[in-house]
């Protein structure tokens, strides 16, 4: 078994730190709050001061954080940084990122001689409970093949996208295929009912089908109940969103729908909704 830092245990990194533990590995956990490596080391789990004790200590370092702003804090800290302490390990950012700071860290890893793997999920948090998350990996096929093991005590299924950068690539456009999805049930479930159709009614209709997804359904359900509960709250969303226009210049396309979502959850978050989940942005209509 591995030994194994996880940084970063909020809603996804605790549970992924749990599987890790389940699957029989040796965990290490930090993060920024205090309680939740509490809750960790009370069910086995060791716990590091900062990030650079955490990876001296591991043969991987995963970190799963908010944004760029946190991932360079993790690694890169001068006097904290995983990265610092991170030769004889692989490090593995699972954190949801724009695609120009996953490139400059694996360029800061390719200067300090430490072995990146760019490996973000497809999932939530109830995904992550059942170690059911769906790794999207960029890197070497050698450096996937030692990192396997490790990715598969939490995930489900392991996708190599290509080299570094293509797992954050392909991340990105998972969101905001969901996000798009979810603003075009907003609002033409808001169209139904000016229309006067039961909306419930008419989605079991459209769901069965061919047009509808499984995530179109799920969100259009959970609008219609009122349910907004956070899973994938709206300011990740919107944050995912402006990461994939951050890099629409660099990859020569034009992204006018993301564009126009984009800009339907920053009005769901200047409306207070931020804390809620995706299908929130049903509220503005």
């Amino acid at each position: 078994m591995a030994r194994v830092a996880v940084l970063g245990v909020g809603a996804m990194g605790s549970r992924m730190a749990m599987a890790l533990m389940r699957a029989g590995h040796q965990v290490t956990v930090w993060n920024r709050s205090p309680d939740p490596v509490q809750a960790l080391v009370a069910l086995g789990a060791a716990s590091a001061q900062t990030p650079r004790h955490a990876a001296a200590q591991s043969d991987f370092v995963i970190s799963m954080v908010r944004d760029d702003e946190a991932s360079r804090a993790v690694w890169l800290h001068p006097t904290t940084g995983a990265l610092a302490d991170c030769s004889h390990a692989v490090a593995i950012e699972s954190s949801t990122l724009s695609l120009a700071w996953v490139n400059e860290l694996s360029l800061a890893c390719d200067r300090t001689g430490v072995r990146f793997i760019d490996a973000p999920v497809a999932g939530s948090r109830a995904q992550a409970e059942a170690s059911k998350l769906i790794y999207l990996v960029g890197c070497e096929p050698a450096l996937l093949s030692l990192a396997e093991p490790i990715l598969r005590a939490m995930g489900a299924s392991v996708c190599h996208a290509g080299p570094v950068g293509s797992g954050a690539a392909v991340k990105l456009v998972v969101n905001a295929l969901l996000a798009i999805q979810v603003a075009a049930a907003a609002e033409l479930l808001g169209f139904l009912r000016g229309a006067g159709v039961d909306q419930t009614r008419a989605l079991d209709i459209i769901a069965a089908t061919p047009v509808c997804s499984l995530a179109t359904k799920a969100a259009a359900t959970a609008m219609i109940a009122g349910d907004f509960a956070p899973a994938f709250p709206v300011e990740l969303v919107e944050k995912d969103l402006s990461y994939v226009l951050a890099a629409e210049q660099q990859a020569g396309s034009l992204l006018p729908l993301s564009h126009c979502v984009q800009r339907l959850f920053n009005e769901a978050l200047k409306r207070g909704f931020g804390q809620e989940n995706i299908s929130a942005v049903a509220k503005l209509w």
